[in-house]
């Protein structure tokens, strides 16, 4: 789901995911593309403008106009594609998806039956404001086509019975309660907090500040593109390993980044996120987050090191990932209680892993 006023703005990231003749989708925008905008390029899904919905609340006007047009979507989708579908997937047009990711998690699913999946909100007090239960539109839901025709003969009455609402994702979830369909939220991927959860797609990258050091928005996407290109089964996933020569903790996010802990940290500290981020909605009070997060330290026993994913390539079989050092970590000294092995002298890792899919195999080598 897009819009006029954003689209400028928000191509590149579709752009960055999707594949001409290959994957099928639209760009569903509030109102005809102006003429600066046209022709309209064959690099981005087709667009579709949404429909007028005046007829449906002819005797009560709804809350907030855009949320049920944006639920609305769900049936104008399955209009266009009805044709062997078996999933139909929305998101906001500020989304990158995971493609292939998004597709060998489906195939654990039955497709015949109904599903609706989705993420909970990383934030509790957002989830408290709607609902627990509901999945959150924006970074992407997921409907099996039984169910997508399930809730599209019912769509226009529902979208009247819930004109009140003020929240798309809440309309969508309650018109799927009422079809009588158990609720299932299954999916969910943080940085370097799940290791063993493919990340499906990454929402409000414009909130964002770039993933990327010297990047902006839009080469960050692309510049992780390049790794997920390669292979998007490892895609952030986090691999822990130890150097006890010199008493050095590495975490690495595949095609991301690592990070040099200069002691010796337990599996279950390094895999809770550094709290480098903030909510998209605060509450009064902690907690926060549906998720554990640690604290940023200037201790230099728990300051990491960061290197940056810079380049992928295959050599022999295998998948070789380099990571920089794009500045410095800014401690003067080095961990004492572990023998002051400092680590500021390393400027690059490689990283080789095998070509299997990272659900098949865990094997990853570090070299630097």
């Amino acid at each position: 789901m897009g819009s006029v006023k954003t689209w400028p703005h928000r191509r590149a990231y579709l752009e960055a995911w999707w594949r001409p003749k290959k994957t099928r989708g639209y760009v569903f925008l509030d109102r005809p593309p102006t003429p600066d905008l046209l022709p309209w390029p064959q690099t981005a899904p087709p667009y579709r403008v949404v429909d007028n919905l005046s007829h449906i609340f002819r005797h009560i006007k709804p809350r907030f106009e855009l949320m049920p047009r944006m639920v609305h979507g769900i049936l104008e989708l399955f209009r266009e594609e009805n044709d062997d579908v078996r999933w139909i997937v929305m998101a906001d047009d500020d989304t990158i998806f995971f493609v292939d990711n998004i597709v060998d998690v489906l195939a654990e699913y039955d497709h015949t039956k109904y599903y609706y999946l989705g993420w909970h909100s990383e934030s509790v007090i957002s989830n408290h404001w709607f609902s627990f239960d509901q999945a959150f539109g924006g970074g992407g839901i997921v409907l099996s086509y039984p169910l997508a025709k399930a809730l599209v003969r019912d769509m226009e009455a529902c979208l009247v019975r819930y004109a009140q609402s003020s929240s798309a994702d809440l309309i969508t979830m309650t018109c799927i309660a009422d079809i009588g369909v158990d609720l299932v939220g299954d999916f969910s991927g943080y940085l370097s907090a799940h290791p063993k959860v493919p990340v499906m797609t990454f929402h409000h990258f414009d909130a964002l500040d770039p993933i990327f050091p010297n990047k902006n928005r839009f080469e960050s996407t692309r510049h992780l593109m390049k790794a997920a290109d390669v292979d998007q089964s490892r895609l952030l996933q986090q691999t822990i390993c130890y150097h006890h020569h010199k008493n050095w903790s590495l975490s690495v996010a595949w095609g991301y980044s690592v990070q040099i802990y200069e002691r010796i940290m337990p599996r279950s500290y390094l895999q809770i996120p550094i709290e480098t981020f903030r909510p998209w909605a605060r509450g009064p009070k902690p907690p926060f987050y549906m998720f554990n997060t640690r604290p940023l330290s200037n201790d230099p026993c728990e300051a990491p090191h960061f290197l940056f994913f810079d380049s992928v390539y295959k050599k022999k079989g295998d998948v070789v990932t380099t990571y920089l050092r794009v500045r410095p970590r800014g401690i003067a000294t080095a961990c004492s209680s572990a023998g002051n092995h400092s680590a500021d002298s390393i400027s690059s890792i490689r990283v080789i892993s095998p070509p299997q899919k990272r659900l098949q195999t865990k094997d990853m080598y570090l070299y630097y």
